[in-house]
């Protein structure tokens, strides 16, 4: 190896979950290192447009409260979340955000001098706060950033994980990584938190950028840890359209422009959501996408429209990164209908963990969306994600510093490292065949002829450098995500099954649960974590 570095807590990621904790953790007095494997704001959060949805007690909708807001978690999630993680995270919500403000996050303003608040899809009120319009993840990113730097936190950029590390007793110690001309090293540390985001590169068309390669999946997967709920991957139902196909990460279209009073329409100017959903075109997104899906097919076209000349001259000042990239494309969304089509955006599912960040291996710990806490269950309420992160990461770090303190994890340095070889697929194969057969439709006999497909694909290869990481933890991660979805024999959530159209509350009301065996074959947990609404 030649280098190697250590510290109290070593977080692999620079999303609001992972600089969060970072920050938090200083607090604590604890030695804190960042990895990312590009620059420090690459990730998924500067790309979230619609906000935090969160209930403030001193400025809120009149008759919205907490209870509201677990409510509309809970029915979002169609039966899979955790009420008492629901109620946690979002409980800390108010505080969360009091010291993202404090950390210096600015957030829109109405006239009478309070925070800016707007609806999304499947909330009862207006509790989504927002910054710059539509550009909430850019602010929130740029606040964390700056005070992760002015904190004197150490961030290794364009550094990649490339295995955990553990001791004899199966804690994680750290892990081996490789910087940007792949030299490796090795990382020495107790508390490895996973804040990677999400899994969007599994698709051909998706809103997340180019770092999202489900690398914190496979990590957990393979240091021996469960992994849940892969099948809820949540397709955004409006990404801009453009001639020949969305492919590759598309711009966003934020569901607040619906929130503002844009509908849906398709290519004969007929109203999409018109009796799908009492909510219309403010329902939850897994039931939007798949009208957009059906009507789509019904017309014969690659997409429908978002009609938002409504909102008129104000849409400018509310929505300009929309506006920016409808303006590249052409459209002038003040004037005329935005062409939308949907595209892979949230994974659901994760690393099971606690509201803590704990996970089933001793020293490992998860947060944000590459985490499975019980949160959205089987499907994501809109802008409950940003939120998540915010709380997550703070008690991450929490969770750390006491666990620390108690002695309950491993302080030995890790022993020799070995550069790992695994399984890795063409990217561009893997990603149409994810796209062809586990998108927002699936059936058994798609998904048995994707797994057939990839098996064939997959060549193992020693990971020398950060495109062979990122296919390996892709591969890994799809795998899984078939394994997953062929299991789960009934349509839920943003999870629907052709060949079973309906929900089974007898048989599936419980999280499907995955991990590796001691061979590195992927095995289901005989009972998987059953949900109530107790």
């Amino acid at each position: 190896m030649s280098w190697e570095a250590g510290a109290d807590l070593l977080i692999v990621g620079t999303g609001v979950a992972g600089l969060t904790a970072a920050l938090r953790a200083r607090e604590l007095g604890l030695r804190v290192l960042v990895v990312s494997k590009d620059s420090a704001s690459a990730g998924n959060t500067s790309w979230a447009q619609g906000g935090i949805a969160v209930v403030r007690p001193d400025e809120l909708d009149p008759g919205d409260s907490l209870r509201k807001h677990v409510e509309d978690t809970l029915t979002a999630g169609a039966g899979l979340c955790s009420r008492p993680a629901v109620r946690d995270i979002l409980a800390d919500g108010a505080e969360a955000i009091a010291r993202l403000r404090a950390a210096g996050a600015r957030f829109d303003l109405g006239a009478d001098g309070e925070l800016a608040r707007t609806r999304e899809g499947g909330h009862s009120a207006f509790r989504v706060i927002h910054s710059g319009g539509d550009a909430t993840g850019a602010e929130v990113q740029r606040a964390l950033s700056e005070a992760v730097r002015g904190g004197g936190i150490p961030v290794l950029e364009r550094h990649c994980v490339v295995e955990l590390l553990r001791g004899d007793s199966g804690a994680v110690v750290g892990a081996l990584a490789m910087d940007a001309e792949s030299r490796a090293g090795v990382l020495h540390a107790p508390a490895v938190l996973l804040a990677t985001g999400g899994l969007g590169q599994l698709y051909a068309a998706t809103t997340n950028p180019e770092v999202s390669t489900a690398d914190g999946i496979a990590l957990a997967l393979r240091a021996g840890a469960s992994v849940a709920d892969l099948e809820f991957v949540q397709f955004h139902p409006t990404v801009l359209y453009t001639p020949g196909g969305p492919r590759g990460r598309r711009p966003l279209i934020t569901e607040a422009v619906r929130g503002e009073g844009a509908v849906l329409v398709d290519v004969h100017g007929r109203r999409v959501m018109e009796g799908e959903h009492p909510l219309a075109d403010l329902a939850p997104r897994d039931v939007v996408s798949a009208a957009i899906n059906k009507r789509a097919a019904e017309t014969g076209a690659e997409h429908v429209f978002l009609d938002a000349t409504s909102i008129g001259p104000g849409f400018v000042e509310r929505f300009p990164t929309v506006y920016a990239a409808c303006q590249a494309a052409g459209i002038d969304p003040v004037r005329e209908p935005i062409p939308v089509a949907s595209a892979a955006h949230y994974s659901c599912g994760g690393v099971v963990s606690s509201v803590d960040g704990r996970t089933t291996v001793t020293g490992l710990y998860a947060a944000g969306e590459v985490a499975c806490t019980g949160l959205h269950g089987a499907n994501r309420l809109a802008s409950n994600s940003l939120l998540e992160g915010l709380v997550v990461g703070g008690r991450t770090a929490e969770a750390v510093a006491k666990d620390l303190c108690c002695g309950l994890l491993n302080r030995k340095a890790p022993g020799a490292a070995v550069q790992p070889a695994m399984a890795v697929v063409d990217r561009d194969l893997l990603q149409r065949t994810m796209s062809r057969y586990v998108g927002i439709g699936r059936d058994d006999e798609g998904l048995a002829a994707a797994t057939r497909v990839l098996d064939r694909a997959a060549i193992v290869r020693p990971l020398r450098t950060r495109q062979a990481v990122e296919d390996s933890s892709l591969a890994l991660t799809a795998q899984a995500l078939l394994a997953s979805a062929r299991q789960r024999a009934e349509s839920r959530g943003c999870h629907r099954r052709t060949d079973f159209p309906d929900t089974d509350d007898l048989r599936w009301r419980r999280s499907t649960v995955l991990r590796l065996d001691a061979s590195g074959c992927l095995i289901h947990t005989a009972a998987g974590i059953a949900r109530t609404a107790a």
